[in-house]
């Protein structure tokens, strides 16, 4: 009981001092706590111009303090008329850099995925959560400063052909990612416990260009968070572009997302 008791004080100080690291769209460079576990369940939809949607299952593990791994499963319309399976990925994530000081701190970590999926090739983006096979790899520097907190990622993709016989790529089989993203702690003003919820706001801005093809595109994402219990939290976000010439899926998506953490495995 008193281990229990510890760990839920410090995730409750861990959320209140970072929550707005916790990112909707995106991944920051700090890790989840050492020898943790969050399940997340997620959808993400849009009408083009009918309603398609996409259920992301996804378990993520602290192993260390300073690895965390995801793997995740994807079902979705977004290539045929019935939901189905359409494949899995595999994320790690290692941080490399630590600045700490009072109220604020800096880290840098390395990130890498792989990606495997069923579906053909009809879209111009390597999108690798669930719409294309690939590998990815990228760094990601986050700052935080009190209640604010701001991080931007470069990655490079390389698709891969995907288990459809009309998964081969005849477009671009590389692109570069780019992503900043901001957060705001709102409250609560002034954390006494736990059991307080707490609320985030963020902005984020995600792009992706085709290197040599001239598709680029760079949308805004505008996001809200509530954490309950210190444990939980919901996610709910929509993206849109600011610039596009790419066609793909993800323009003009919303993302709505639960996840449940469990500590001290």
């Amino acid at each position: 009981m008193r281990s229990l008791l510890v760990a839920l004080c410090l995730m409750a100080w861990v959320c209140a001092a970072f929550g707005q690291e916790l990112y909707v769209n995106t991944e920051p460079a700090s890790n989840m706590a050492a020898r943790s576990l969050g399940i997340r369940i997620e959808n993400q939809g849009f009408f083009n111009p009918n309603f398609k949607n996409r259920t992301t299952l996804e378990a993520m593990f602290g192993a260390s303090g300073k690895l965390m791994l995801h793997g995740a499963a994807y079902v979705s319309d977004f290539y045929q008329p019935q939901q189905r399976f359409e494949g899995a990925s595999f994320y790690g994530k290692y941080r490399f850099l630590s600045v700490d000081d009072v109220h604020r701190h800096f880290r840098g970590s390395v990130f890498g995925k792989v990606s495997t999926s069923r579906n053909p090739y009809q879209m111009q983006e390597l999108a690798l959560e669930g719409d294309n096979s690939g590998v990815q790899g990228g760094l990601v520097f986050t700052q935080l400063l009190h209640k604010f907190a701001l991080s931007a990622s470069g990655s490079y993709i390389h698709g891969l052909n995907s288990a459809n016989p009309y998964g081969n790529i005849t477009g671009a089989r590389e692109a570069i990612g780019y992503t900043l993203s901001a957060g705001y702690l709102l409250l609560p003003k002034k954390y006494e416990n736990y059991n307080q919820i707490n609320v985030n706001l963020y902005a984020e801005l995600l792009g992706k260009s085709n290197p040599g093809y001239g598709q680029s595109y760079l949308d805004v994402a505008p996001a809200i968070q509530f954490i309950f219990n210190s444990v939980c939290r919901l996610d709910l976000s929509y993206r849109t572009p600011l610039y596009n010439n790419m066609l793909r899926n993800s323009a003009n998506m919303y993302l709505l997302r639960f996840e449940y953490n469990f500590f001290e495995l």
